[in-house]
């Protein structure tokens, strides 16, 4: 018999909030996080807006000595770990560190660490590269971060597979839980990639929105006939994973099961999905035969929904593939609309936004979506502008993730 998983807690960083609570409220009033840019100097780029962390004091949360020693989406994580374990009833002591793991995604790592240890390098020669460059910018010290913030002796794993890191590391969070090896994993995605080289990489691959630097809260429009590319976004969201017997013997407050999981990879285009969204489809009829559920059943989809034009048409065109009619039926929506797009933390981020829907029976807005695309197929039911709602309780939400190099990621989550 397959040992079931459960959600016992979650923590989260965003564009919108330091807290689960904070990015929660921030959606459900359909507030966007996106602004001028203030990490760097924007004079020369063509795009200067981004979905940035704000006001975030790390200090309420870890060691400021420790933190010092930390890559950005490294704190990022440290911090939103500290806060799923709290909200799980859990402490470091009380944890059985040998039975629980850490799987993180994501897709870049530290960035900012890179682009000045590289600057030192270049300027006055290799003997100034800052020691700690090495250790703070690759891209698994998230993880090992926090498995020593919390003593944990089981695998910390980081997986990288762009866009869809942190979804697919929930994936494999899950059979890790399944299979017997651990009871309990510390699982999501992290990514600080607001920098001067992210965004002009991003913006010269022609994948950013440029046109709405005087209006930044328009500029992430998912499913719009005027969306022109994404907004960067950064942030870190983890959720406690569980088997249900064991979180029932603790007495542990349980928010959902994590009922399934399908992971396909497109081969078809490095940067570019399929257009007829066969891989994504794939992935979904995965994740309903994992979760032992029927395309009916299933009455929320968080959407990749990256405001590209290219993204949402085949979303879209994947959701009716897999879905048939019910894809018209049920709700879906963007979130990135809000929080920008947070690359290897997305899936985490828009996993954790599912759960807190179905905890509350409210579907999610795509806010600016005023004028749908039809003409590319974008005719779902996307939510727009405004949350909405439901009649009655919401009891199985999934959320996707499509990420360069054609990785689909999917889960499900279902009410106990």
């Amino acid at each position: 018999m397959k040992r079931r998983v459960v959600v016992t807690g979650l923590g989260c960083v965003s564009p919108l909030g330091n807290t689960v609570e904070e990015t929660w409220e921030g959606i459900k009033a359909g507030r966007s996080g996106i602004a001028n840019i203030t990490a760097f100097d924007t004079t020369n780029f063509d795009v200067k807006i981004a979905g940035e962390v704000k006001n975030l004091d790390v200090s309420q949360w870890i060691d400021k000595k420790e933190a010092r020693k930390m890559a950005r989406f490294t704190q990022f994580a440290a911090v939103a770990a500290t806060q799923a374990v709290a909200d799980a009833g859990l402490t470091k002591e009380t944890i059985d560190s040998d039975r629980t793991s850490i799987v993180l995604g994501c897709g870049i790592g530290g960035f900012e660490v890179t682009e000045n240890s590289m600057k030192k390098y270049f300027e006055a020669g290799p003997s100034r590269i800052p020691p700690l460059s090495i250790p703070m910018l690759i891209g698994n010290e998230g993880a090992g971060n926090v498995s020593m913030l919390l003593g944990i002796h089981g695998v910390s794993w980081t997986l990288q597979t762009a866009c869809a890191s942190s979804t697919d590391a929930l994936g494999l969070a899950l059979d890790q839980i399944r299979s017997g090896r651990v009871d309990m994993c510390i699982a999501g995605g992290t990514e600080a990639a607001v920098t001067g080289f992210a965004i002009g990489a991003f913006s010269v691959l022609k994948t950013l929105a440029a046109s709405y630097n005087d209006n930044p809260t328009k500029a992430s429009r998912p499913f719009d006939k005027d969306r022109e590319g994404f907004i960067m976004g950064e942030g870190s969201t983890i959720l406690i994973l569980e088997e249900y017997e064991h979180a029932k013997a603790r007495g542990a407050k349980i928010y959902c099961e994590f009922a399934g999981f399908g992971g396909t990879s497109d081969a078809y285009h490095i940067t570019s999905p399929d257009p007829e969204g066969n891989g994504g489809a794939k992935a979904v009829t995965l994740a309903l035969q994992d979760a032992e559920i029927k395309p009916e059943d299933l009455q929320y989809y968080n959407a990749h929904g990256t405001s590209t034009h290219i993204n949402d048409s085949s979303e879209t065109a994947m959701l009716k593939k897999a879905l048939g009619d019910h894809a018209y039926k049920m709700k879906v929506s963007s979130t990135k609309s809000m929080t920008g797009h947070c690359l290897g933390a997305a899936g985490a981020l828009e996993a954790m936004i599912s759960i807190k829907a179905m905890q509350d029976g409210i579907y999610p807005p795509t806010i600016n979506l005023d004028n749908p695309d039809l003409e590319a197929g974008c005719d779902l039911d996307y939510v727009p502008n405004k949350a909405q709602k439901a009649d009655g309780e919401i009891k199985c939400v999934a959320s996707g993730s499509l990420g360069f190099g054609g990785h689909n990621g999917v889960v499900i989550f279902k009410k106990i």
